[in-house]
């Protein structure tokens, strides 16, 4: 099978195609024949070498794919061939950009119909990290104020339209163009506001009347954690859920207390570790997207060949949305 592999980390051109042997399942696992692969920040950590945890050299980057079931192993006994399904592969053995993919039977999703392939696979990852790091990790409450950084990115275009659907009172969006901005409105952001521009964070505070944001999502790292924890409310809660800017913030955790603030990190892979709190969050997903209450924003569909050029662009705050690889 075709696939795309690194032997060494760098820059997007370690990402080079190759004949892998298509693999054979085994006990509980799925062979999926893949129609679609996202493309995620997650996957320019690993090649950089700058993932959460290690990575395996050589190393098929990718853990979000959707296809149709190829064959399964003797034990499967939930999923058939030919059903069309979606699933988050372990990230130590993530497979995703090829055209097979081994994956667990308790980590299979049904793709609804009316759902396309493309859509499908712009829910587990980011469509999860939104969900997780809003409910889960912010314990976002009905009436309270959200604020969304990267509001135009794959997260970000989810995290904005569920904070509404989970009953928050007010969600302010954050996205470095106006264009993105204008996309966060449309999606149903309340205010928006430029963090490039310099002090944004007070643009947020006057937003909030001065009480600040009760949860803020973070991705980036550096700077924009510091200007986020200056405009969190008492009792507020930041989630990290990426470093997007590489730099790591020098953080005091007793600046915290003056305010009952809390700082909190999200890793999927340990929601991953949860067979059915992902499944049950997963499932909500694809049923808000089939009944037209999630609108999913597809920024680019590439060939598998383009992988390395999908990572530039991914890196250079190009896109909006998702962008997926297809086989």
């Amino acid at each position: 099978m075709k696939a795309i592999q690194m032997k060494e980390f760098g820059g997007p051109e370690v990402l080079k195609e190759v004949e892998l042997s298509k693999p054979a399942p085994q006990s509980r696992e799925v062979l999926i024949e893949i129609k679609a692969i996202g493309v995620n920040y997650a996957d320019t950590a690993r090649r950089e070498g700058q993932y959460v945890v290690s990575t395996p050299l050589p190393y098929v980057p990718g853990s979000e794919v959707a296809g149709i079931v190829a064959e399964v192993g003797d034990e499967v006994t939930s999923v058939k061939p030919g059903a069309r399904v979606v699933t988050l592969i372990g990230a130590d053995n993530a497979t995703g950009y090829a055209e097979y993919t081994l994956a667990d039977e308790r980590s299979i999703i049904p793709v609804p119909e009316g759902v396309d392939f493309n859509h499908a696979v712009a829910l587990p990852l980011q469509g999860l990290s939104a969900w997780h790091v809003l409910k889960t990790m912010g314990r976002l409450e009905e009436g309270e104020t959200v604020l969304v950084h990267a509001a135009a990115g794959g997260v970000g275009t989810i995290a904005v339209q569920l904070a509404k659907l989970f009953g928050a009172g007010k969600v302010i969006a954050t996205a470095s163009t106006e264009e993105k901005r204008d996309l966060a409105k449309e999606l149903g952001a309340d205010e928006t506001v430029d963090y490039t521009a310099e002090g944004w964070e007070q643009q947020v505070l006057e937003m909030t009347d001065g009480k600040g944001v009760d949860v803020a999502l973070e991705m980036a790292g550096g700077d924009i954690f510091h200007k986020t924890l200056s405009c969190l409310a008492p009792f507020g809660r930041l989630v990290i859920y990426g470093v997007a800017s590489g730099e790591q913030p020098k953080f005091y955790p007793a600046s915290l207390m003056e305010k009952n603030q809390s700082v909190i990190g999200f890793f999927l892979p340990q929601i991953m570790k949860k067979p059915e709190l992902l499944k049950s969050s997963l499932g909500q997903l694809l049923a808000y997207t089939q009944k037209g209450e999630l609108k999913l924003i597809i920024g680019g569909v590439y060939p598998l060949e383009e992988a390395a050029h999908v990572h530039s662009m991914l890196q250079g705050r190009k896109t909006s949305g998702k962008l997926i690889l297809t086989p």
